[in-house]
């Protein structure tokens, strides 16, 4: 039988139904935000972002307040200074030398680092979907790019992707938690996996959603339980649990000559000295990881709540984005919220007709459904 989504979810949750129903530009009192503000707001004319997997909430008090505090101090020094703490820092946090550690300008930097590394003239294996500018800078410099599309849950086929590996193949890409499906391979699979890969191939493990993960046994960091192969790159980010997407800044670990090589791909003082700062003090504010966890697997379950009462299908994610099945071409989708003001990503090869929503504030999310429940009566489910 088919049943409208609009009118099914007014007969089951008509309250929170009419609760949604405000216009696009909302100011929500009461809400706090990262920066201790008491007013959150969607205001005029500015696109509500769900489409970048960013904090929407910002770095901490403590991280703002030394930005603050430090720019004068560093604005008029190049960063090697501030390079060399925040490597200290990094190479103290997980146990490991100063040398094995690669700063970057965001992780994207760091990934295109380690592609020029050990992806020029050379094959790259990667799964599909996933992280696309890592694609984007492969291609550019590989030989060839072989995906393997993602089991139906949005895990990797390792054995698919092991079939296709070859001496050719010089660096294997793994984002795990995986963006876009919020996925997690279990770690004991990925161990499996790169002991039978040839030994002349690099894996990057990109860590940028660590930070999200929760109840999963089946995930385990690199860098918390660190592998003795020399060929396993880890990277992580501090644009997502930090809330320093604008700043720009990401770092690798990897065995010292690794991580030299990769760095003879980069240039000298390519990070901001005032993000060098910012990213020591994020450090140092554990409490703020904790307090951006809690609150973004609260988000999460509510987003899956919101979901569930309109009869729709989510992969179960582990980042801070949902993969949302919309029972419609992705594409519409996408365009039909950027119509009405709202970002969100899509489409992605293997779910046409699934969208990425990034979990955005209180009031954001109540805007992303309000968008969705303008869609008209007639955009039905079959049951």
């Amino acid at each position: 039988m088919a049943i409208s989504r609009r009118m099914l979810f007014r007969q089951l949750s008509a309250g929170t139904a009419a609760a949604l129903g405000f216009p696009s530009i909302v100011r929500a009192a009461g809400v706090p935000s990262a920066a201790g503000a008491s007013v959150e707001a969607l205001e005029s004319g500015v696109p509500v972002r769900l489409h970048r997997n960013e904090n929407p909430f910002g770095p901490s008090p403590r991280v703002l307040a030394a930005i603050r505090n430090e720019t004068a101090r560093v604005a008029g020094r190049y960063p090697d200074g501030a390079d060399a703490a925040l490597g200290k820092a990094l190479a103290s946090l997980h146990r490991v030398y100063a040398d094995q550690v690669v700063l970057g300008a965001g992780s994207d930097e760091v990934l295109s680092m380690i592609v020029s590394a050990f992806a020029t003239g050379r094959s790259v294996i990667a799964a599909s979907p996933t992280y696309d500018r890592v694609i984007e800078r492969a291609r550019a410099v590989a030989a060839d790019v072989v995906l393997v599309p993602v089991r139906t849950g949005g895990s990797y086929d390792l054995e698919a992707m092991l079939s296709q590996a070859s001496a050719r193949t010089g660096l294997v890409y793994i984002c795990n938690p995986n963006n876009p499906t919020g996925s997690v391979t279990r770690r004991r699979d990925l161990e499996a996996f790169i002991s039978r890969l040839p030994e002349t191939t690099h894996v990057v493990i990109d860590e940028a959603y660590h930070h999200y993960v929760s109840g999963s046994s089946d995930y385990l960091s690199f860098l918390d339980a660190p592998t003795t192969d020399r060929r396993v790159i880890v990277t992580r980010s501090f644009s997502t649990v930090h809330g320093l997407a604008g700043l720009r800044i990401g770092y690798a670990i990897a065995q010292p000559g690794v991580a030299a090589l990769i760095q003879s791909k980069g240039l000298s003082n390519n990070l901001s000295a005032v993000a060098a700062v910012a990213a020591m003090a994020a450090l140092q504010d554990t409490d703020h990881v904790r307090a951006a966890f809690t609150r973004n697997a609260d988000d999460r379950q509510e987003f899956c709540n919101q979901a569930n009462a309109r009869m729709l299908r989510t992969l179960d994610s582990h980042g801070n984005f949902v993969l949302l099945n919309t029972g419609q071409p992705a594409a519409e989708m996408v365009a039909h919220f950027r119509t009405h003001g709202v970002l969100v990503g899509g489409p992605f090869a293997g779910f046409e007709k699934h969208i990425r929503v990034s979990l955005g504030t209180a009031a954001e999310m109540r805007e992303f459904w309000r968008v969705w429940d303008l869609m008209p009566p007639n955009h039905v489910m079959t049951m």
